[in-house]
């Protein structure tokens, strides 16, 4: 069976991969809730991050694996690499290797607020788990740490919220420094990009075809 791809549904894929940013991701450690990983990819595909890192070193999530809600993440994992670690120096030095700076959300005595930080240039987002934030371990890999400023009594947003809330402020400096203008092809990885999502939207259609389930 031939599955081929129309020019609209084509374009479509040359236009959101020319807003892709490859200087910016996400890094969460030790998540718990698979449908809080799923939110959180949802809103860096509407955002333009091609791949996250996911480190876990809690025994409990090891044995578990990695498992993406795919309620919440509504599709945006099949178009979102996800880089998978156990080990934290490994992961910090890929995410190092990749990114100039990595900003973590911890409340300390020298914590910037969000709307401080300069989010134009290639960097990392950190984010720690539901219950205990970032490690103390991964602290160590941080080079600033900021603060979502908050205005009510509750002095905590859901770890989904703050992804949510932080990517829209690197967004929002983007859009003013006109980072999402550029064209398909102008970056070196644009073109192996379009070669995955092809064969993405190729398997995707052959598994709506016959029956199989998506995942």
């Amino acid at each position: 069976m031939v599955i081929d791809i129309r020019e609209r549904r084509l374009d479509r894929m040359k236009s959101v991969i020319a807003k892709r940013q490859y200087d910016l991701t996400v890094v969460l450690e030790n998540v718990h809730d698979p449908h809080n990983i799923g939110a959180v990819l949802r809103t860096c595909d509407s955002v333009g991050i091609n791949e996250i890192y996911v480190l876990n070193t809690d025994e409990r999530l090891m044995k578990k694996g990695l498992q993406i809600g795919s309620n919440s993440s509504s599709g945006a994992n099949q178009w979102i690499k996800v880089n998978y670690f156990e080990d934290v120096e490994k992961c910090y030095t890929r995410v190092k290797e990749h990114f100039k700076s990595i900003y973590g959300t911890a409340i300390g005595p020298k914590s910037v607020g969000l709307y401080e930080l300069e989010l134009t240039q290639s960097c990392a987002l950190l984010f720690g788990n539901e219950h205990e934030g970032i490690s103390d371990e991964s602290m160590g890999y941080v080079d600033q740490n900021f603060l979502i400023p908050q205005y009510g009594f509750v002095k905590s947003l859901n770890i989904s919220v703050a992804c949510a809330v932080s990517l829209y402020e690197v967004a929002r400096q983007r859009v003013t420094s006109e980072a999402y203008n550029r064209s398909f092809g102008d970056h070196e990885n644009d073109a192996l990009l379009l070669e995955t999502f092809i064969k993405i939207h190729k398997q995707k259609k052959f598994n709506k075809i016959n029956n199989k389930e998506i995942l």
